[in-house]
């Protein structure tokens, strides 16, 4: 029995070398809370860091801590009328210890989170922000969780200069990817499938999997590309064949990607890229040539062009390439509109592409049409195309697109440049082939390359206005003037009714049926207010149509946040810990093997998947009559916590035999060896 105990020790003996006696008081991570800027003004939100500083051989954990570990979990106490968002999280790296794949911080880092300040806050008042970060920090041989209760102080007023550090917080965040990615499970496999076009290189690839249970961490991950798709395959996790999606931050020569895949089919695999099961992948594949920026702008082209045809954007193309015919314009004049539409078509896409750059370098998780996540957008874009349709409808006289309007007549650039803008606008609710992965490429090259990618969506949204306007020909293919054109004007209005029903449809999916209704009432009221503005009403028709918008927007309901949960369990036949029965198998002079894990704790699944998983040790421990008792500290049980603390440890894991005679035995090296 001696030296049965002896060899199946060993290894635990080894790992738990180190004493929580032995280690000093102070806490292995020092946090604090920063500010980006020391005021703000009321309503509006003010980035918070809590700066992580580990001890040298310590580390902290990511959001999905891997095969072991535990996620920081932080409890803010705000003022009245204040609210922070979930934290957010630069890249993590890899730890692999026996074969168990951690995903950790090891050096200073970040955690970001977004505090909305209360919009009733007193000018000139200061208040204090509290926050509680409960987190896990260990080494190779232990674990110890810790709590930092921190604070700030935010003064209500302009705000100040910001910190020049969150510049390298925000750095270190992932960038989102802006597109979806798909994935499948099949013979105990996950394979997914990453819109990465040609353009972006890869480089030492490694997919983060931020879902649980997704991936087995410990497997190895090959990469591949199959055209403007990067093929991800590895062993499949528990729940990968139940998950609706899964989310995760792909790694690519040191810079992170968020994304969210969900189930669909994935291409079969292409030329490989790389392997990564915690070594570096295999090379760029020769992404990230001028060439693969040539074909990004020139999908971007495409895509602008077939844009043209959507049922959003043609009629006003359509009624704007008539006015050309109608007012019987000159060709210079003809040259300056068309240069004009399409400077209001492009300055709308830099403008949109320029945010959404901005918002991504923030951190951000937006992608093309960012705004239509926000349901207020989708509203003020279902009110703006019911105008729009019933003005072609005849409802009303639409004078911003109507041709021979007194704006062209006037001052036809201003006319042409505004008509380009709402073309442009009203065009992002639409998506057309080629633009997806153009509009990929630009979200992960630079900031001048996506800009120029961005202009070339809109100059492939304005180039046929622009070949009307400066090839006589054409236009002179365009039909004479005339009554048809009334009601070819009517019968455009269709497609803009479609479109109004698919945002309200949208509306609905963003909000429910309460947000669908809202929309839908504030059309109809908008409808009311312009039939009273095309005979006359002009100041309560204006009044009415402040009205719908504002209701529409302060009626407009948010929808409601997701929820999830997990389980956990030991290797040994066991029952729960508790005093009462160790001390009643004691006094049985019952032999007891006592051990304490966590799910979070790295050491422990290792000798949970090591040593004490072994088939033999279960079946010595029936044989000679050892009762285990399992002392889950998972959720920081107190009264786990207090027996601990008598053995003089403040973190697991720790493991304990207590031999019929009453004599107890531990791993630490301070203590005797087991026997």
């Amino acid at each position: 029995m001696t030296r049965f105990l002896a060899v199946l020790f060993l290894p635990l003996i080894l790992l738990c070398a180190a004493p929580a006696a032995a280690q000093p008081a102070a806490r292995h991570m020092d946090v604090r809370l920063v500010p980006e800027t020391n005021s703000a003004t009321s309503g509006s939100a003010v980035t918070i860091a809590f700066t992580m500083h580990p001890q040298p051989g310590w580390h902290g954990y990511w959001r999905n801590p891997g095969d072991a570990g535990q996620e920081p979990r932080v409890a803010w106490h705000l003022p009245e009328g204040w609210s922070a968002e979930p934290l957010q999280y630069p890249v993590p790296g890899r730890l692999t210890v026996a074969g168990l794949m951690n995903y950790v911080f090891a050096r200073d880092h970040a955690l970001l989170a977004t505090i909305h300040v209360g919009a009733g806050a007193e000018l000139g008042a200061t208040f204090p922000l509290d926050a509680r970060l409960d987190y896990l920090v260990c080494t190779d041989e232990v674990c110890v969780p810790e709590t930092a209760t921190v604070t700030t102080n935010l003064n209500v007023a302009a705000p100040g200069a910001p910190n020049p550090a969150f510049q390298g917080y925000r750095q270190a965040l992932p960038r989102p990817l802006g597109a979806d990615a798909r994935f499948e499970v099949a013979g105990g496999r996950v394979r997914l499938a990453i819109p990465l076009p040609a353009a972006a290189s890869v480089s030492d690839p490694y997919f983060y999997p931020a879902t649980l249970d997704a991936l087995n961490h410990s497997a190895a991950q090959s990469f591949s590309r199959t055209g403007d798709t990067l093929i991800v395959e590895t062993a499949a996790g528990a729940r990968a064949g139940a998950l609706p999606a899964i989310e995760g931050v792909l790694e690519i020569g040191g810079t992170g990607l968020s994304l969210i895949a969900h189930p669909g089919p994935v291409p079969p695999a292409g030329t490989p890229v790389g392997t990564s099961g915690g070594e570096p992948g295999g090379g760029d594949n020769g992404a990230g040539s001028g060439g693969g920026f040539l074909w990004a702008f020139l999908g971007a082209l495409l895509g602008g062009l077939i844009l043209n045809v959507m049922p959003c954007v043609f009629p006003i193309l359509s009624l704007k390439a008539l006015s050309l015919a109608r007012a019987g314009e000159t060709a210079a004049q003809a040259r300056q509109e068309a240069l004009a539409y399409a400077a209001g078509v492009i300055a709308t896409c830099l403008a949109l592409g320029g945010l959404l750059l901005a918002l991504r370098a923030g951190g951000a998780a937006v992608g093309w049409a960012f705004q239509l996540q926000d349901p207020r957008v989708i509203l003020l874009l279902l009110l703006l195309v019911t105008a729009i349709a019933l003005g072609l409808a005849g409802l009303f006289a639409l004078p911003v697109i109507a041709a021979g309007d007194r704006l062209t007549r006037s001052g036809g650039l201003g006319g042409a440049f505004f008509t380009g803008v709402l073309a442009a606008f009203v065009a992002t609710p639409c998506t057309g082939p080629f633009m997806g992965a153009a509009l990929a490429a630009a979200l992960v090259l630079p900031a001048a390359a996506a800009l120029a990618i961005f202009a070339g969506l809109g100059l492939g949204l304005a180039l046929p206005f622009l070949l009307l306007g400066f090839v006589p020909g054409l236009r002179r293919l365009l039909p004479k003037p005339g009554r048809w054109m009334e009601n070819f004007q009517r019968i455009l209005s269709v497609p803009m009714f479609l479109t109004a029903l698919g945002l309200a449809w949208v509306l609905g999916q963003e909000t429910g049926i309460d947000g669908m209704t809202v929309g839908l009432g504030g059309a109809l009221l908008l409808g009311l207010a312009l039939w009273w503005f095309g005979r006359g009403g002009r100041p309560i028709a204006l009044a009415a149509i402040a009205l719908a918008i504002a209701a529409g927007f302060f009626l407009l309901p948010t929808a409601p946040p997701p929820a999830a949960a997990a389980p956990a369990e030991g290797p040994l036949p066991a029952e729960p810990f508790s005093e009462a029965r160790l001390a009643e198998l004691r006094a049985a002079r019952t032999p007891v093997f006592v051990y304490f894990t966590a799910d979070w704790c790295l050491t422990c699944k290792v000798n949970e998947r090591g040593a004490m998983a072994s088939s033999e040790v279960a079946q010595a421990f029936q044989a000679r009559g050892i009762k285990v008792l399992i002392g889950d500290w998972t959720r920081g049980d107190p009264a786990i916590g207090r027996f601990l603390e008598r053995q003089g440890r403040s973190g697991v894991p720790l493991y304990l035999f207590y031999a019929p005679g009453g004599r107890r035995r531990c791993c630490r090296r301070s203590s005797p060896p087991v026997r």
